[in-house]
């Protein structure tokens, strides 16, 4: 698998210089999307928690990546290392105090903090350095020696943080901790009773989950070059959330599928609603969550071992 992994990645990465600038951009956009749910995959698929909060975390590493640019003398680049571990420091904290609760009130912890994040930004304390509702701009990194055009140097980059994402997500879902987590999501007494520190382990994989969204966060923003409260409301949350159900919550090839699905059936919809895509939208993602429970990689993986059950 690892093979494979690489393979695909390599492959991804080679087809991208036959495309022009602007598919590129929507691909980038895609491999960001991946990297926000890899994390969301880790935190509701592998250690069975669930927020709304993830809009925060992706505000955080977006602002990370403005306030680096715009009050400081380092280099944009170096907003892809405080992004994760601003994200990480918050998700640590959200899950010290929501890991400890049922899957509802650790919601409405995560319901709370999406909603009070962009108004935060706004607060006059501190809209001096967040532009408050102007928000702040920032220029898409470039190349080093101009070899290649911003939005590919971009998507590059993304495509190789995601594929150190998935290596690093896979060792940790087959290690003794991903055990451990696993163990946690199916019953927190009898993990308990082996030793796991269940409200520790929640709290550790909820940090990586921050730090994850925060980093695909600080990519969109170099991506746009712009950040606002108004880009990180509580439809973000759901969003993600929708792409992570119907990508597949259980695998961190969901998440990849999850960030495709996201970036492009709003397109193929709005070719085919003809002023209707929005319920139509709305009707394809509840009939794809019925259909496929866990989500279209799940499918994909019953239908590969089905395959090879029945295979001489």
């Amino acid at each position: 698998m690892r093979t494979v992994w690489t393979m695909g990645f390599v492959a991804a990465a080679a087809l991208s210089f036959c495309f022009p600038d602007f598919i590129v951009f929507r691909f980038a956009e895609a491999v960001i999307w991946a990297i926000a749910l890899l994390g969301l995959v880790l935190l509701c698929g592998v250690s069975g928690q669930f927020t709304f909060a993830q809009a925060a975390f992706f505000g955080m590493g977006g602002y990370s990546a403005a306030l680096v640019v715009t009050h400081t003398a380092l280099p944009v680049y170096s907003a892809l290392l405080l992004a994760p571990v601003v994200g990480y420091s918050a998700g640590y904290g959200l899950g010290r105090v929501a890991g400890k609760h049922d899957i509802w009130t650790q919601a409405l912890i995560g319901y709370a903090l999406a909603i009070a994040f962009p108004q935060l930004l706004r607060w006059r304390l501190i809209e001096r350095w967040t532009g408050g509702v102007q928000g702040l701009y920032l220029d898409l990194p470039s190349a080093p020696g101009d070899i290649l055009s911003p939005d590919r140097w971009l998507f590059l980059l993304a495509l190789s943080l995601l594929a150190v994402g998935v290596w690093l997500a896979s060792n940790l879902i087959a290690s003794r901790s991903g055990r451990a987590l696993l163990a946690a999501r199916d019953n927190e007494l009898a993990a308990s009773a082996q030793g796991v520190d269940v409200v520790r382990a929640k709290a550790v994989v909820a940090g990586l989950a921050g730090g994850c969204i925060a980093l695909a966060g600080c990519l969109s923003a170099m991506q746009f070059g712009f950040v606002g409260p108004t880009g990180y409301n509580f439809a973000l949350s759901v969003q993600m959330l929708f792409g992570l159900v119907i990508g597949g919550m259980y695998s961190v090839g969901g998440a990849i599928i999850g960030g495709l699905v996201l970036q492009f059936l709003p397109d193929v919809v709005a070719g085919l609603g003809k002023g209707l895509s929005a319920l139509l939208y709305a009707v394809l993602l509840i009939a794809a969550i019925v259909a496929m429970p866990t989500g279209i990689a799940g499918m994909l993986a019953r239908l590969l071992r089905r395959r090879s059950v029945s295979s001489p």
